[in-house]
């Protein structure tokens, strides 16, 4: 208190000295990171769940169908060839099923399909249980090629909802390329504990649950779908994908080969064993260097193609020395390698694909890298019985350069056609 001209004042008594708050200097507070910026955007986060949670059944069915038919049927040939016969139908199902999608909306099509799906996977468990026909287990499993492609459903979204930004949108695509090598690194061996240890139809059993609910949850976040897009005459996105689709072609055979080559190559040294860990080694590099790129600035194709080039002739050279403790550091650096590719590539897609046919544009891609996956694998086989197990990892190696140079003029006829009158 005190009195000042005549004026009585009540002055606040002296506080305490306490503890100050640290100075912030202006300028000097960080922006969040590009991916939490990414996850800030309204319902991105929710989709992403049931994205994460219905890929990785990707990477499960597979082994799981080979390990259950071959347990209770003792053939791997009988097993081979219905996961063949799967894959073939996908092949043609599977583009069909996008531009349903693509058309009538996600959620429209994506849960009756996926419903389809994962009864063909409930009647395969039972048809190899009972003993059926060797028939009804092709039937069954060529059913499950109406599983939605999740990943290309997913893309679309950030494509809808990061318009006008280029750099998220870049961040977007290099998450799911890990996600991608995520779900097929993990999803294998899940299966296989699951055979193994459970019994041999919970990995099938496991992977259509988790399929059916991560796709509820995905589908279920309808703000952050993309509108359906009336059908077009004219608009099919196999015009823009004329360079493109032998690219993702070339670049499955790349990796089939390399898959096969490192199983025979470590087989062939009595360290079969170490055939899951080695090539989840290279889908952890992959899926790490995609994180990494999403924060990078984007590179041209043809430069990610020229770095791919000279990383999948690593493995090669370290196979050629006799010794196998270079071969794991190569196969992880040829992974790393491979994201900046796929998520440049599938940039591309994106950037001719049509309005409204962008979920197709992604399928068609996917499908030539798994045709290419299949010509790759039966290659390298054919070389593994000719050659050994050595000399067929010259195969990744050409395939990678021979993307290069597709990639390469690709790019220079598509810039050409751009800048033309």
């Amino acid at each position: 208190m005190a009195v000042t001209g005549g004026t009585l004042v009540l002055a606040p008594a002296p506080s305490r000295p306490g503890p100050t708050a640290p100075r912030v200097r202006p300028g000097r507070r960080r922006s969040p990171g590009p991916y939490r910026r990414l996850f800030a955007v309204p319902g991105a986060r929710g989709f992403t769940a049931g994205n994460l949670i219905a890929r990785l059944p990707m990477g499960m069915f597979g082994i799981s169908a080979v390990m259950m038919i071959a347990g209770q049927r003792g053939s791997y040939a009988l097993a081979g060839a219905v996961v063949a016969a799967g894959l073939a139908a996908t092949a043609v199902v599977a583009p069909w099923t996008a531009r349903l999608v693509d058309r009538h909306g996600q959620a429209r099509v994506a849960v009756p399909a996926t419903l389809i799906a994962v009864l063909g996977s409930l009647s395969l468990v039972a048809c190899v249980h009972a003993q059926a026909p060797a028939w009804t287990l092709f039937a069954s499993y060529a059913a499950t090629a109406t599983t939605p492609n999740i990943g290309g459903m997913s893309r679309a979204r950030w494509t809808h909802l990061l318009k006008g930004s280029p750099a998220a949108h870049h961040t977007a695509m290099s998450f799911e390329q890990a996600a991608d090598e995520l779900a097929y690194m993990l999803g294998p061996v899940v299966a296989a504990f699951l055979c193994t240890a459970a019994f041999p139809e919970a990995g099938t059993l496991t992977g259509a649950v988790l399929l059916l609910a991560g796709m509820l949850v995905f589908t279920a976040h309808r703000a952050t779908e993309p509108p359906p897009s009336p059908a077009v005459r004219g608009a099919s996105p196999l015009r823009g994908l004329k360079w493109l689709l032998p690219l993702f072609f070339v670049l499955g055979t790349m990796f089939g080969s390399l898959e096969i080559t490192s199983v025979a190559h470590l087989g062939s040294h009595g360290l079969g064993a170490l055939s899951g860990p080695v090539l989840a080694l290279q889908a952890a590099g992959s899926c790490a260097a995609g994180l990494l790129y999403g924060t990078l600035r984007p590179r041209g194709l043809p430069a990610c193609l020229a770095a791919l080039a000279g990383a999948m002739a690593l493995p090669w050279a370290a196979a050629a020395t006799g010794s196998l403790l270079p071969l794991a550091p190569a196969l992880l650096l040829a992974g790393m390698a491979t994201a900046p590719v796929m998520v440049t590539a599938m940039s591309r897609i994106h950037a001719v694909t049509p309005p409204g046919r962008l979920n197709e544009g992604m399928t068609l891609a996917v499908t030539a890298i798994f045709a290419g996956i299949a010509a790759g694998s039966a290659t390298a086989g054919a070389a593994i019985d000719h050659f050994g197990p050595t000399a067929p990892y010259a195969l990744p190696a050409a395939a990678a350069l021979a993307a290069f140079f597709l990639g390469s003029t690709g790019c220079v006829r598509a810039s050409d056609k751009s800048v033309g009158p």
